[in-house]
């Protein structure tokens, strides 16, 4: 090898793009190479499109605090760090065109990863990629034809009313929902992570790897993602703020939280 090929090779970016349906998987198969990767202490990940809601890139930071992550309106700050990085992973909502992966990485070669429910044969992604990975069986024949997001950053939701809440948008109350997941501040501190994808098994309320909260209103993000159809997005929204506490109920949570924790350090 020529010494100039040498080292235009070594400034090629390794840039993994992973894309496909809602649901199928994209996030945890990027944290499952994250695990078993030597260089995460080098790695950055990019998920273009969520703007102020970045629940992925909130859940991904909490779960690889070494790995560098960043939101919309970061661009400039990503490329910075894509030169130097030793492997970038990019996520692309389903929202996103294919194509729009050539205008964010102004033409830089990468490796393209369609993560795919099984059944699912012939699509716009099979082309696309270079390498196919079974995901999740989901059901894509349901059209999502509404997003919404709201930011609920600075609220501390109570988890009764949050399980019931959440119940709720998954049964049919606010419109047909085919995928929501969120993060939400709770009274005792804790930072939990929830998602649903319909036509899979439910899941619990995750408890994100952050410290606890027990100062005030909590400023870090939370916040909500809706899919669906005919979504009755006041609702969702009225709903959603009676979860919330007043000032005076964090506050005494929050009390009622440390001296308990005081306790137990004493024991």
């Amino acid at each position: 090898m020529h010494e100039n090929d040498y080292h235009l090779n070594m400034s090629i970016p390794n840039i993994t793009v992973v894309a496909g349906p809602a649901g199928c998987g994209k996030t945890t198969w990027i944290c499952q190479q994250l695990q078993n990767s030597a260089s995460v202490e080098n790695a950055i990940y990019f998920s273009p499109g969520s703007g102020n809601v970045p629940i992925d890139q909130t859940r991904l930071a909490a779960e690889f605090p070494e790995v560098k992550v960043f939101s919309d309106g970061q661009e400039g700050e990503f490329f910075t760090q894509l030169v130097t990085a030793e492997i970038t992973y990019i996520e692309l909502g389903f929202y996103l065109e294919l194509g729009v992966i050539q205008q964010i990485l102004d033409n830089l070669p990468y490796r393209a990863i369609a993560i795919l429910p099984p059944h699912l044969k012939n699509s716009e992604y099979h082309p696309w990629a270079e390498t196919i990975v079974i995901g999740a069986d989901i059901d894509t024949s349901i059209t999502q034809k509404q997003v919404w997001r709201a930011p609920t950053s600075g609220q501390v939701s109570d988890e009764d009313s949050l399980q019931e809440f959440w119940y709720e948008i998954t049964h049919g109350a606010y419109g047909q929902v085919t995928r929501a997941k969120g993060i939400f501040d709770v009274a005792d501190g804790r930072s939990i992570y929830r998602d649903f994808v319909t036509s899979l098994p439910a899941t619990d309320f995750l408890e994100l790897d952050l410290p606890r909260h027990l100062e005030g209103r909590p400023q870090r993000f939370s916040g909500i993602e809706v899919w669906g159809q005919n979504l009755d997005e006041s609702a969702i929204r009225q709903t959603l703020q009676d979860c919330y506490l007043s000032a005076a109920a964090i506050k005494e949570y929050q009390e009622q939280v440390k001296q308990m924790l005081i306790e137990e350090t004493i024991e």
